[in-house]
Parts: structure tokens; sequence; C-alpha cells
């Protein structure tokens, strides 16, 4: 074995910790700040047309911001809206919820012999000895909603500046190569913005079929407020893998507390799992496809290891993020190793994808 090349190898691996330990204790920091630069990437399509039309950059760039907020507060109102509506059942949920404990501490009292009365004791005991955990929580929870405000505004800023010096910016990574070099790391900015345009817009635009399907879906189930339930389930698709599934589970659990009717809660699996294979077998290849090309072993991965270094906004970001890792990889000789690996096998010619996309193909 070359010792060279493993120290090299050993090298690059070291430099990975580093730099998810620096990710990691940087987090408050960084994660506004890499929300901006993937927005802009997003918005650039948009600004480079509102320029195209005569407009200055300053201008583009901020009413490509403002575009980018009146959408988010649309399915804001559009939420809120939805859910004045539910808790007007609120009273009805909380008589079906009464009755669901009831129904458990009958269930305890035959089953375990512990009275109503040494049942609420019990309860009391419990809730007065977590006052002061409730008080911590609510104090969190206080100073979490304070941070989230200062990062979201961090986050617009960040994006209309990332937009307006986009040149400059651009300009000073080219500085830090030779003049050799610098095509191609003018070509991985290209592609990189590229890739984030294209996977971000591939999944805004299927999770905006989702909303359709899950609407559409929860309606027939019998679900209240399906919209909003719609909305929510597409909306926590940007968490990959958990986010479905933690929608579908609020929606079985309100509806279980708005009508108890199980039929109700069968419509809800139902329309979960066809919504599911619809878009693990339709959407996800012809909407969002292999624009990021990347292995699912690896993109599972990314998610676990970005939740664990930033969280929840690490798991939206970790899939983009590893796409743009994987472009540097490509066009970086001593990296070109890691960008095999994270890529996904090389099939024959012919047999990409699912048959799904197969049969779309052939068709073609």
């Amino acid at each position: 074995m070359n010792v060279t090349y493993l120290n090299q190898t050993l090298r690059i691996l070291l430099l990975f910790i580093l730099v998810f330990g620096a990710l990691y204790f940087a987090s408050a920091v960084l994660i506004p700040l890499t929300f901006g630069a993937v927005l802009s990437m997003l918005l650039l399509p948009l600004c480079h047309w509102l320029q195209s039309k005569g407009m200055s950059n300053g201008f583009a760039s901020v009413l490509s911001v403002l575009a980018l907020l009146v959408v988010i507060g649309g399915i804001i109102t559009l939420l809120q809206y939805q859910l004045s509506d539910l808790t007007d059942d609120l009273s009805k949920i909380e008589e079906r919820v009464g009755s669901l404990v009831a129904g458990v501490k009958d269930y305890v009292n035959q089953h375990f012999g512990i009275s109503h009365r040494e049942q609420t004791k019990i309860i009391k005991e419990q809730q007065s000895g977590g006052m002061g955990k409730v008080a911590g929580m609510v104090t969190t929870l206080a100073g979490s909603l304070v941070g989230i405000i200062i990062d979201s505004v961090l986050v617009v800023v960040y994006t209309f500046l990332f937009m307006f010096y986009r040149v400059h910016f651009k300009k000073f990574i080219l500085r830090l190569f030779k003049p050799d070099n610098r095509k191609d790391a003018e070509t991985v900015l290209t592609s990189a913005g590229a890739v984030t345009q294209n996977y971000l817009g591939g999944l805004g635009l299927m999770i905006v079929m989702l909303w359709v399907m899950y609407g559409i879906g929860f309606t027939i189930a019998g679900v209240n407020n399906a919209l909003f339930f719609a909305v929510l389930c597409g909306i926590l698709e940007l968490v990959p893998f958990a986010g479905n599934i933690t929608g579908t589970s609020i929606t079985v659990l309100m509806a279980l507390a708005q009508s108890g009717d199980t039929r109700v809660v069968a419509g809800v699996l139902i329309t979960y799992g066809l919504v599911q294979f619809i878009q693990t077998y339709v959407l996800e290849p012809l909407v969002v496809g292999d624009r990021l090309n990347i292995n699912p072993l690896f993109t599972i991965l990314i998610i676990v290891v970005g939740e664990a270094v930033w969280g929840i906004p690490g798991m939206i970001l970790a899939v983009p993020l590893l796409g743009i890792f994987k472009i540097v990889c490509d066009h970086c000789e001593p990296l070109n190793d890691y960008a095999f690996l994270i890529a996904p096998p090389k099939e024959k010619k012919g047999e990409q994808g699912n048959f799904i996309t197969r049969l779309f193909k052939r068709a073609k």
C-alpha cells in the first residue's frame, strides 16, 4: 500500500472531522448564513430575469426577496386561516379527549385496581412536582421563539446581500485560485448554483403536488380542516424522511381527537400510503430526479449528521449541501474518490431509474 496515499486520505478525513466540529460550535452564526446563501441561489433565476427587463441589480434583488416573503406569507396566512377554523372545534376535541381519558381511567381501574380518585391524586402530584420544569420549558420556548425571529430577519438580510454582491463574492473566490485553475473554479460555482436551483425548485413543485394529493385524500377520508393538514404534511416534507411521518401522525391523532372514527383514521393511512407510493415512484424521479446524483445511503447518512450538527435546520440543508460538496469533489482531483463513493453505482445503459421512469423514457 502506498504510504503517501494513505497519509493523504487520513489528512482529508481529519479535515472532514475538523470541519464538522467547526460547523457544530459555530452553528449560531453559520445556520442563518447558509440559509441565506442557499435561498439566494434559488432566487438567482428570478433576479436575472428581472434584470433582463431593465431593472437594476439592487431593485431586482429587493423584488426577488419580496417575492419569496410574499410566498412564505401566503402559506402562513393560509395556515392561520385554517387554524382559526380548527380552534372552533376545540370544544368538540376537548370533549372527545375527555371521553378518551375517562376510558383509559376505567381500563386502569378494571385491570390494575387503581380507583379514579387515586389516579386523579397521582396526576395532580405529578403536575405539582413538574411546575418548575414547566416554567423552565416556557422560558426556553420563549427564548427559542425570539431566536427564530432574529434568525429569520438575518436570513432575509443575508439573502439580499448575497444576491446584491454576488459578482463581488464570485470574483473574490476566483482570486483565491491560480489563473490556470480559475476556469475550473468558475465551472464549480456555476454547477453548484444550478444544482441547488434545480433541486430546490423541483422540491418546491413536488410539495405543491403533495398539497393537492393530501388535500384530496384527507377530504375524501372525512378529516376536518383537511387543507390545513395537507399543507402541514407538504411543508414537513422539507425535513426528509421524518417530516412526512410526523405530519401524518399529527393528522391521525387529530382525526382520533375530532371524531374517533376508525374509518377516518384508515382513510388517512390509506392516503399516506398512496401519496408515498406516487411520491417515490413518480414525483421524485420525474420532478426532482437524480439532479443531485447522490447515493441513497449517503443521503440518509448526511441527514442524520445534519441533525446531529445543526438540528432540524441541518436536516433541511444537508442534502443540497452534500450535492454542492459532490460537485467540488468531482472537480478536485484529490477528492475524486470521495465523489465516486458518494455517487450512486452506475447501471447498464438503458436500466437507470425505476420501472416508472423507464416507462416514461420508452414512451418518449
